[in-house]
């Protein structure tokens, strides 16, 4: 399962540099608006300190940890929707992703320019993270408007796209009011009809505090109900140029515990309600990833759809036993191995193999 996050701001705010920092992939980061236009794309291990836990023991041929995709994707500006900027451009790339990434800047220099014209210490962050939000709202009331003529047609000859109708009226009514989609009660049924809509604001979004480094670790005021995640992109910038041993001790200097990095692909696993499991043997030590409440034979099916359907059973260990006994071998003689079947609940960390029929 490839997890695929939109990185999105207004101009300026630093989501290229921390792109860049992130992916260790060249980007153009410039003080000018739009400097990025084609999104970038980057695809980067999930950091996990199990793997090689896990490596120490079977010794494998390679450890393969799991990947977020990350797309840096032009900068908004008011009037997106209507067609500003790079408007509909910006909003097709966002629709690809699975979560947004909304870079806020806190950071204060002078010499960055905040909008076109103004260079000064002033940040707003509130403001700019509601010009995005009202951006994203605008375009989405767009989507049903067009939208909603046809599904009324639809659900008269069908009655089964009734629901679809009625949430879609609703959706348009919540957004009106100046809300996001996501913040709606809905039912599970009509949760899943809404994401037939492919609306912007449904997507779960995460806020990065774009931070000076004196700001970093400090817990900061919710926008929007969300507490943002402090990240300095400058700081991450340089701990791209680090290697390993070097890079925990920058982050040890600054008293932190986790890079960007990392802090970011926990609250995507978060947010979008994902976690791993692995697998463990001498050809390799593998993440993989499924969804909180996923089934034995689910998780199966994120290796290959064949392994779902000829499910039989799957053998189970939990990280911790797995590692505090030494491996398959020492959890199978203290009676922690566990034969588990098709309504098996995957928990996080669990070391599975399976037995299917081909």
């Amino acid at each position: 399962m490839a997890l695929s996050i939109g990185i999105v701001g207004l101009p300026n705010v630093g989501k290229s540099t921390l792109f860049t920092a992130l992916t260790k992939k060249g980007g153009l980061a410039a003080n000018y608006p739009f400097a990025t236009i084609d999104p970038n794309v980057g695809i980067v291990d999930v950091p996990d300190g199990r793997l090689q836990k896990l490596a120490d023991i079977v010794n494998p041929g390679r450890i393969v940890p799991a990947t977020v995709e990350f797309v840096d994707i032009a900068g908004l500006v008011k009037g997106a929707s209507a067609g500003e900027g790079l408007g509909n451009q910006f909003l097709a790339n966002i629709r690809e992703t699975d979560a947004i990434c909304e870079v806020v800047r806190y950071f204060t220099d002078p010499n960055v320019m905040r909008e076109v014209n103004r260079s000064d210490e002033f940040v707003d962050p509130a403001s700019d993270a509601e010009t995005i939000k009202t951006e994203l709202i605008l375009a989405d009331i767009q989507t049903l408007e067009k939208q909603l003529p046809k599904l009324e047609k639809e659900a008269k000859r069908d009655k089964e796209l009734m629901p679809k109708f009625e949430i879609a009226k609703r959706l348009l009514e919540w957004l009106n009011d100046g809300n996001r989609a996501a913040t709606m009660d809905m039912t599970d049924d009509e949760r899943a009809a809404a994401k037939e809509l492919f609306l912007l604001t449904l997507k779960p979004i995460i806020y990065v505090a774009n931070v000076d480094e004196d700001a970093l670790g400090k817990e900061l005021t919710p926008i929007d109900g969300i507490t943002p995640l402090p990240i300095c992109a400058k700081v991450e910038a340089e701990l791209s140029e680090l290697d390993a041993e070097e890079a925990a001790e920058y982050l040890a200097d600054l008293g932190l515990e986790a890079s960007g990095l990392d802090v970011l692909a926990r609250a995507a696993y978060k947010t979008l309600g994902l976690q791993s499991y692995f697998t463990a043997g001498e050809m390799e030590v593998k993440a993989w990833t499924v969804h909180v409440g996923a089934t034995a034979p689910q998780a199966a099916g994120v290796i290959h759809s064949d392994f779902e359907r000829g499910f039989i059973k799957a053998e189970v260990i939990s990280y911790d036993d797995y590692v505090l006994l030494g491996g398959e071998k020492g959890a199978r003689e203290a009676g922690k191995l566990r034969m588990e079947g098709k309504d098996y609940i995957v928990q996080d960390g669990d070391v599975m193999h399976f037995r299917f029929n081909v």
